[in-house]
């Protein structure tokens, strides 16, 4: 897999798309707006217009398991959404483990004196940012060591 160039996180969820990108050498997370969900031809179209946007190279999709490393129903659900958004956009999708990621953005969005409002709102894009954080420090980790190899498009890790 190409280390250099853009990664767009997505935490999918069946209301909103929380949404990070990183900088073009694939180090730092930033935050974008959250996706409203709508209909899936219109999420992909926007998410689609985000990518070329962004001159995204690789899509990394946060992969929601049971604290038993199982899949869920969302698991089920989320694969088959980016699957159909790989297809689209012509990109490869890495999938990476998101458990307890929701739950640290709900409690850096407390400690950073957000309003429960604002929580709720903000929720979904923290998540997003932590996932790509844990894994652009992987890959940053991975270049450090030959031990692990890079995650392959569709591999679940994390």
């Amino acid at each position: 897999m190409n280390k250099s160039g853009r990664v767009l996180a997505l935490d999918v969820g069946k209301k909103r798309i929380g949404l990070a990108v990183s900088d073009e050498l694939g180090l730092t997370a930033q935050g974008i707006n959250t996706l409203a969900r709508t209909r899936i031809r219109e999420d992909i179209a926007a998410l689609q217009q985000i990518a070329a946007t962004y001159r995204v190279h690789t899509l990394l999709v946060g992969k929601p398991l049971h604290m038993s490393g199982d899949e869920s129903r969302q698991s089920e659900y989320t694969r088959e959404f980016a699957e159909r958004l790989s297809k689209t956009l012509r990109l490869p999708v890495v999938y990476w483990d998101e458990r307890l990621s929701s739950k640290e953005a709900e409690r850096l969005m407390r400690e950073g004196g957000a309003s429960l409002l604002q929580s709720r709102q903000a929720v979904d894009r923290m998540s997003a940012i932590l996932i790509l954080e844990s894994y652009l420090g992987f890959l940053q980790n991975e270049s450090f060591s030959e031990q692990e190899p890079i995650p392959e498009p569709g591999e679940i890790i994390g």
